[in-house]
């Protein structure tokens, strides 16, 4: 009965798990788009692009991005259901968007290297990035959204603003990411730039109107 008991109080204490279960429709919708092939691609190109130079270093930030999304969502899911609930809804929404726009309007890149200066592990790691990462569907970056969701997510939490230094190398590794897009060829500067606007349409309904309610509410007489 112990046992038993103590799965009950788990799974209350951690309800909230069922949001992962938007992993079950985003997966199979963007495994499609990236296998379908009787669409006409728009290429996202900007002249901004031509002007930045490939740098295989930056394998190392983009690659930590998985890392550095997981991290954070575990994070907030185990210490901070409010902040989760918050990140989650914010990620969620950009990236339905994403799914719906790549949908509507197929787009694509046409700025991947056809060959390389240099021949080292990085460069063999980028190899390995394009051959099972298709071109396609990139507008907006789902790399620099969620960066900058993570970043939103971390600057609005409590207790890591009291731990000014995770929160700082925090934004150095988004900015590192968000570089990583371009030097990678993996996005272009439009792509860069609709995740940025992106973000800042989808903040003021998740962060900022819950802040102000907030704010309301404890003003009001008990």
């Amino acid at each position: 009965m112990a046992i038993i008991e103590k799965i009950r109080n788990f799974i209350k204490k951690y309800r909230h798990a069922w949001v992962l279960l938007y992993a079950l429709i985003y997966m199979p919708w963007f495994v499609y788009l990236e296998r379908r092939t009787n669409v006409h691609y728009f290429i996202i190109h900007s002249p901004i692009d031509d002007y930045i130079p490939f740098v295989e270093y930056f394998i190392v930030p983009y690659l930590l991005w998985f890392l550095f999304v997981a991290v954070a969502a575990g994070y907030f899911f185990f210490t901070d259901k409010r902040g989760f609930y918050r990140l989650a809804t914010f990620l969620i929404t950009g990236m339905t968007f994403f799914l719906i726009l790549c949908t509507v309007f197929p787009n694509g890149l046409n700025l991947r290297p056809a060959e390389f200066a240099r021949d080292n592990i990085f460069v063999d790691l980028v190899r390995y990035v394009y051959s099972t990462d298709t071109p396609t569907n990139v507008l907006p970056s789902i790399h620099v959204f969620n960066s900058i969701g993570v970043c939103i997510a971390i600057g609005h939490s409590d207790a890591l603003k009291k731990r000014r230094n995770i929160q700082y190398v925090s934004y150095l590794l988004a900015v590192l990411i968000i570089l990583s897009t371009m030097f990678l060829k993996q996005h272009s500067v439009t792509d860069v730039i609709a995740a940025l606007a992106l973000a800042c349409i989808i903040y003021p309904f998740v962060y900022a109107a819950q802040e102000k309610k907030a704010a309301k509410l404890s003003h009001q007489p008990i």
